[in-house]
């Protein structure tokens, strides 16, 4: 089904446009993001460290588990990827427990483009949505126009969620205004003709940003140019998402939530692969930002290989005993 990105209330909006000096120019991003407050590293490790030491009694473990798999994208991003692959992956989207049909649905399918057409037609009628990567995913090395096109065929093709990368050269190399108007542009291809539009995701590749001053630098770029979602990682580089990294996300965040008003939901992804792993990030989410984010609209797992071991400890829960890998699904 459609999706319509929501409209800013009247203050949000005004909030935001008080800002529009902040990005007039490269000068003025500039100076705002070297602006920011630096990030204490140690501190940021210590409390990310501290969160994830909370203890989740039985019960909440329960809530907790079917949270996460509600929050999941179940992504295959493979070059040997086939409709009947996809078609497979959106059966478990809407039934992860064949053996138990009170198990949630994932939050979305995430594939290439051309899979687009066939992951809508298998989810039809499901309330699952279908996600889609673009702009030269994962490296993000092509022209403008070529991103631009991308974006636009997998919104045609009736993707719900556009995962976006930024030109991580750009930005290293100090060029905010070209990563700022690149992600604007992005967001506008994602408009359809009757004027509902795609969530964007705009995927930072957070492993190659070198520092976390960079991390809270990228949030509020992308924040600004209207991102709906921040995304720690493409899941195809050695290092990905990690909890201080996601911390620092949610924190920015927060503090842009609090300075405009509007809320961006965050998506940590590539490495997270134990129930236990979950929780600590829906721990993460819970302290820095609290209940309302706590919903498959502001907080997603980019993290397939996570739903089985939720989907393990979730039947060990009603049952008493573990069931092993072989009484799930491979993905």
């Amino acid at each position: 089904m459609p999706i319509t990105v929501p409209a800013y209330g009247k203050e949000a909006a005004g909030r935001l446009a008080s800002m529009a000096d902040v990005t007039a120019d490269d000068g003025a991003l500039r100076r705002f993001l070297h602006g920011l407050p630096g990030v204490d590293a140690v501190g940021l490790q210590a409390r990310a460290a501290t969160l994830g030491t909370r203890s989740i009694k039985t019960t909440a473990k329960a809530y907790a588990i079917d949270l996460a798999i509600s929050m999941i994208d179940l992504t295959t991003l493979e070059g040997a990827d086939t409709p009947g692959k996809v078609r497979a992956l959106c059966a478990k989207g809407v039934h992860p427990d064949p053996t138990d049909r009170t198990a949630p649905k994932v939050a979305a399918i995430c594939v290439y483009p051309d899979m687009v057409a066939t992951a809508k037609e298998a989810l039809a009628g499901s309330g699952i949505h279908v996600a889609s990567v673009a702009t030269a995913f994962p490296a993000g090395r092509a022209a403008l126009p070529v991103k631009l096109a991308d974006t636009r065929d997998a919104v045609a093709a009736g993707a719900d969620e556009i995962d976006m990368v930024i030109d991580r050269g750009a930005f290293l190399s100090g060029r905010y205004l070209s990563v700022f108007e690149e992600i604007k542009q992005v967001k506008e291809a994602c408009v359809r003709p009757d004027g509902s539009a795609a969530h964007l995701k705009v995927i930072f590749e957070t492993g190659e940003l070198e520092t976390y001053d960079n991390v809270r630098r990228v949030s509020w770029l992308a924040m600004l140019a209207g991102a709906d979602f921040i995304k720690t990682s493409t899941g195809k580089v050695a290092v990905n998402a990690t909890p201080p990294v996601t911390l620092l996300m949610l924190e920015a965040v927060r503090d842009f939530h609090t300075a405009t008003g509007i809320q961006v939901g965050v998506k940590p992804a590539g490495g997270i692969r134990t129930t236990k792993d979950a929780i600590k990030y829906l721990v993460m989410v819970n302290e820095t930002l609290g209940e309302p984010w706590l919903t498959a609209d502001w907080f997603r797992f980019g993290a397939s290989s996570l739903l089985n071991d939720l989907l393990m400890q979730r039947q060990k829960l009603g049952t008493g005993r573990y069931s092993g890998p072989d009484y799930v699904t491979v993905d």
